[in-house]
């Protein structure tokens, strides 16, 4: 069994929601990685997105382009975030996600990439600029390897909705507002009408994220799904706390684990 699959299984028993976190491989450097997903996972969360840093990510807001960039800079590379999931894989068997660019799947090789999925311990992917229309591109390969590709809905998605819905794995990403990731004060996105269709038409877990950042916000969204989603807000401490980030980091998660919770 997939590990996402496990963790919502175990969580559905419990009558608990999902907490998944993201943060940016390699910023600031890979050992620190380690270390925010270990704190993280310390914290309560229960799924971890590794952002893979791209030179455009068209999907992110300021706060994880910029992460991106330092990642870059920092001599980052695919290759590396692989190697850093094997040192993660001694040390948790929580899912974890790769989130990234089509393009850095296909300069790596599709074939290879998720051979190495496989090998290091990877159980699903997040393409945000792959369009559902063209997720043949990775689907053969990634069914074959059993990592996940994971769908994502927008509030605009409407009758596609229904469609992506029904061929999700793991979980579906539902997107809670258009526009680029980062932290929001307010929604105006109607998310009764939203989860209502999704929840209708999808087979596996319905999880929402961008913008999502405090305790109070997961607690609203928790009534509508199966989890929530929360990057910006991690990605926000890093830049501030650097390799001192882990245990804000933590004391953040468990703010939001103990909101879901209640």
């Amino acid at each position: 069994m997939n590990r996402i699959d496990g963790k919502f299984e175990q969580l559905k028993q419990e009558g608990r929601k999902a907490l998944i976190t993201f943060v940016t491989a390699g910023d600031p450097d890979l050992d620190a990685t380690v270390d925010l997903v270990l704190a993280m996972e310390q914290g309560g969360a229960d799924i971890v997105e590794l952002g893979v840093p791209f030179s455009d990510p068209v999907a992110e807001g300021p706060v994880i382009q910029e992460a991106s960039l330092r990642s870059l800079q920092n001599g980052t590379t695919l290759q590396k975030i692989f190697e850093m999931v094997k040192t993660l894989r001694q040390k948790t068997d929580m899912p974890l996600l790769l989130m990234m660019y089509i393009n850095t799947i296909f300069r790596f090789g599709t074939e290879r990439f998720f051979d190495l999925c496989v090998q290091c311990g990877i159980d699903g992917v997040i393409v945000p600029d792959l369009p559902f229309e063209e997720r043949d591109e990775i689907k053969d390969a990634s069914q074959r390897a059993g990592v996940y590709s994971i769908s994502l809905v927008a509030p605009t998605s409407h009758e596609r909705v229904k469609v992506i819905a029904k061929e999700a794995k793991g979980f579906l990403y539902c997107v809670s507002s258009t526009g680029v990731t980062g932290m929001r004060k307010e929604f105006s996105t109607d998310f009764q009408e939203f989860f209502d269709t999704v929840n209708r038409y999808s087979p596996v877990p319905a999880a929402v994220g961008f913008g999502i950042s405090t305790p109070e916000q997961a607690k609203i969204m928790k009534g509508y799904c199966d989890g929530v989603i929360v990057g910006s807000a991690v990605v926000d401490l890093v830049a501030q706390y650097q390799s001192e980030a882990a245990e804000p980091v933590k004391a953040l998660i468990s703010s939001l684990r103990q909101a879901l919770d209640a």
